[in-house]
């Protein structure tokens, strides 16, 4: 077997509207395509032996042990190498179950599709997966469970922590968007200007400044004793003349810790001796060159959460510990301990495993005990010198029990400190007592607490924590979304774009569009290229200045990484044309239908698909659409335009000379298409389609046709408004067309567009793309030779794997089939084609330049232009 390759989906896709994490594996099964595993033996004993989970897999026979049945009956190894990357996934902490295998049109090439909650551990679940079927079938041992803890590994490595993780899963609960923004826990939810972001549990809202003295231990005591909450009696050290002097002032017992310190890292508690202080004042300095002394308080750790100045939950803390039995020695304890399920790797579980480290040697050797020591029976032998769960702790959730002047406290504590997320640590015999009458004391306050202890406690009631931190974020009636209209198709989408988001610009909002020229705000282009792709779309949804996103979406980044987008408002499919037939798997019409139909299936249920009513397979899409349906079309009599209006349904049609809405049985004339510039005083159909498709978007969305008309008027054919896009440049003698068509169908749009230009000789400049299939290269050649008289060939570029002189002989090809005598000049260097076009060119000619055959000939075109300008 063969990987030839490994795509990961992160949205919709054409697996899937809904699942959106995918991972999309290329197989080549090479001579196992003629062995499925009925015919390996003893195939169906060793992968049972090796993964007896799978017995859970139901597969087609719809229950447990379908997968095995199907293996023992013979099914292909693509199909087996699916099932164990799930299950493979599922031993290591992530449970997901989608998996789809399908045989290409290529024999013995398969993709297999699956599930996945971490990328890279996805990733690696598929190559571990094609590793595994290999060793099975071959009766190798494999040691499974070095790629479990691998994947355990990279899943630690990647996923959010269980702080972020809630706030996200609550967000996606509420159908509120996100965006990771790095590797680790900043994240954006919402879109465009209505996004807000967080890190871990501190948010846009948290103020700098209460961070700040969240972190200064000092700082927070002092703030705190002045407004009469009760804290430890301390001071900080900065050398051991410090330290000798805390001793004196303070007494033993004594606790240290860095002032600037985290999850209980560099601390001591309990310390009685000026040697046992030396060794905790040494340690806390590792952390930090402050170090808080302070009189150890006995009682026990509780802390308490404050989100937008209200209390939402409590806790007891207990730090790791086991307890003795009288024949077990504390390493043994410690070992069965983290046997328990609710235990495991980093934040897998709701408990973390006890590890050993030099706090816990350090709490032992108090006790005069070693790992290897046997504790008596019921004598409970605490590890750790901190409560956090990170470390191994337990949590008790206590909530209900918290007396309401403790409540009343620590809300005033969130206030002091001017947190808006605020985690309370508290030293007391309990809670259901005020502090001030048990004794108790506030040891510190924290900036960005863990929430873990809250959502999962070891005992007790999971309180939803998350949920009060979007309620701040987002308070009723504030919007997480922006709108989104999504553009895809053949040929037009671009234009079409433009020209929507031309409009939605004129009515007032700023729009971020996304274009195969670049990505754009407003006027201003902020990236070139071929931005069509989820990075972005992505790329406008994270600008905080957009109020409406219009993001043009090609098939190739459907295929390559899904869209960019979980759901948007209008879906636009311009048309279905052949083009780019032969690549991705994508070898006919129906399967390029499949992925255009991404941009519709992920369309609102109440928001609206917008189809072209004259394309075939743009009707098929709208059979299986779960939205609303608009139509636009260039004949009015068009059967399903009649019968789609006729039940009330919304259309866009061409009549009469008019861009035309028709809602049920009204007309509404918006403008004369020879009033609107882009269609070349209403010459180029086309160009009037991509008109009806956005003057229907825009009406849609709520535009008023008397709006959208002004827009139409002022939206100007040019470099400028539409690069690529029928850009006509007036020398004085001639003129030059400059037009991206690149398909058959792009090529008959322009040819009738020239039927309608007079001229004393028509002359194209085209070439071929290597990526296409022969027969669409050689169509595109016999277009040309009936709307040329004269050909030049500039094939400077766009091989993508073919010869030069392959791609000329298929452009001769084509043109000889339709005009045998036609002149054909070849010229690949395309600075010295576009100057000897220029040079040589006829009075009253039309030169059109195709495809973009010569690199930048938009530039290059407007240079020669100004130069004949300036000898005016």
């Amino acid at each position: 077997m063969k990987i030839l390759g490994i795509q990961v989906l992160r949205g919709p896709n054409i697996w899937s509207i809904n699942r959106k994490k995918l991972i999309q594996m290329r197989l080549d099964l090479e001579e196992l395509e003629q062995r499925p595993t009925n015919v390996i033996e003893g195939f169906r004993e060793r992968i049972e032996q090796l993964i007896p989970s799978l017995y859970t897999h139901r597969c087609s026979k719809a229950a447990p042990g379908g997968f095995l049945a199907r293996v023992e009956e013979g099914t292909w190894m693509g199909h087996v190498i699916e099932h164990i990357a799930l299950e493979i996934q599922t031993l290591a902490g992530m449970d997901t179950g989608f998996g789809r295998t399908r045989q290409t049109k290529t024999d013995g090439i398969y993709n297999v599709v699956f599930s996945y909650l971490e990328e890279k551990a996805g990733v690696y679940a598929a190559e571990s997966a094609v590793r595994i079927a290999e060793a099975l079938i071959e009766g190798k041992e494999y040691d499974l469970e070095h790629d479990i803890q691998r994947m355990r590994e990279l899943r630690e490595s990647e996923r959010l922590g269980p702080s972020t993780g809630s706030i996200v899963d609550e967000a996606i609960s509420r159908n509120i968007p996100w965006i990771r923004l790095n590797k680790s826990s900043l994240v954006q939810l919402g879109y465009g200007k209505n996004q807000v972001r967080f890190r871990a549990t501190m948010t846009e809202r948290t103020s700098s400044i209460a961070v700040d003295i969240a972190g200064n231990k000092d700082e927070t005591k002092r703030l705190l004793s002045d407004a009469a909450i009760p804290v430890a009696k301390g001071l900080t050290a900065s050398t051991l003349e410090d330290v000798y002097d805390a001793i004196k002032r303070v007494g033993f017992p004594l606790v240290f810790k860095p002032l600037d310190g985290n999850h209980g890292k560099g601390a001591t508690i309990n310390v009685k001796t000026e040697e046992e202080a030396v060794a905790a004042f040494h340690y806390a300095k590792e952390y930090s060159r402050r170090i808080i002394v302070e009189s150890f308080i006995t009682g026990h750790d509780f802390r308490v959460l404050v989100i937008d100045h209200k209390m939402v939950a409590a806790a007891l803390r207990v730090p790791a510990h086991v307890k003795g039995d009288g024949k077990s020695t504390i390493q043994q304890l410690i070992d069965k301990e983290n046997e328990d399920p609710r235990r495991g790797y980093g934040h897998e579980n709701v408990l973390t495993e006890i590890t050993v480290d030099r706090d816990t040697l350090d709490l032992l050797e108090k006790k005069a005990y070693t790992l290897e020591t046997i504790a008596p029976k019921g004598e409970i032998v605490y590890l750790k010198s901190t409560a956090n769960l990170s470390t191994g702790g337990t949590s008790i959730d206590v909530t209900d029990q918290v007396h309401p002047q403790n409540v009343f406290n620590c809300e005033r504590i969130s206030r002091i400190v001017g947190l808006d997320i605020c985690g309370i640590d508290i030293m007391a015999q309990n809670l259901t007592e005020p502090l001030t009458e048990n004794g108790g004391v506030i040891l510190e306050v924290n900036a960005a607490p863990g929430f873990r202890m809250h959502l999962a406690p070891s005992e007790g009631l999971p309180r939803n924590v998350a949920a009060p931190v979007i309620d701040m974020l987002y308070p009723p009636g504030k919007s997480a979304r922006i709108p989104i209209i999504a553009v895809t198709g053949t040929n037009g989408k671009t234009t079409t774009t433009r020209l929507i988001a031309h409009i939605v610009k004129n009515n007032g909002s700023r729009v971020g569009f996304t274009t195969s020229d670049g990505i754009y705000v407003q006027n201003t282009l902020l990236m070139k290229g071929d931005t069509t792709g989820p990075f972005s779309a992505e790329f406008i949804l994270k600008e905080p200045t957009v109020e409406v996103a219009v993001l043009e979406t090609a098939r190739g980044g459907i295929l390559r990484s899904g869209l960019g987008f979980n759901k948007c408002d209008i879906g636009v499919v311009t048309n279905i044309q052949e083009d780019h037939l032969g690549i991705s798997d994508i070898h006919n019409l129906d399967d390029l239908t499949r992925v255009k139909s991404v941009i519709i299936g992920a369309v609102k249920r109440d928001g609206w698909g917008v189809l072209n009513a004259d394309n075939a397979y743009c009707l098929k899409i709208a059979a299986t659409a779960d939205c609303n349906i608009a139509y636009f079309s260039m004949d009015e009599k068009n059967p399903v335009i009649k019968e789609h209006c006729k039940k009330g349904g919304i259309a866009a049609i061409y009549e009469n000379g008019y861009v035309t809405i028709k809602k049920g049985d009204w007309k509404i004339r918006v403008e004369k298409a020879t009033h609107i510039p882009l269609t070349f005083n209403g010459s180029v159909d086309f160009m009037i389609q991509n008109v009806l498709a956005a003057t229907l978007t825009t009406f849609l969305w709520g535009y008023k046709t008397e709006d959208i008309r002004m827009s139409l008027e002022t939206f100007i054919p040019s470099a400028a408004h539409t690069p690529g896009r029928m850009n006509i440049f007036k020398f004085k003698e001639f003129k030059i067309l400059v037009d991206f068509a690149h398909n058959p169908d792009g090529f008959n749009g322009i040819k009738d567009y020239l039927k309608t230009v007079e001229a004393t000789e028509h002359v194209g400049v085209i070439s071929g793309t290597g990526d296409r299939r022969d027969e669409d290269i050689i169509e595109t050649a016999r277009i040309a030779a009936q709307m040329f008289d004269r050909v030049v060939i500039c094939q400077e570029k766009y091989l993508r794997g073919r010869k030069q002189q392959e791609l000329i002989d298929l452009l001769l090809t084509g043109l000889r089939e339709v005009k045998p005598d036609i002149q054909v000049d070849i010229n690949n260097n395309g600075e010295d084609c576009m100057k000897k076009l220029v040079a040589n060119a006829k009075s009253g000619s039309f030169i059109t330049i195709l495809s973009d055959t010569i690199d930048n000939a938009i530039h290059k075109a407007t240079y020669y232009l100004d130069k004949e300008l300036d000898k005016k």
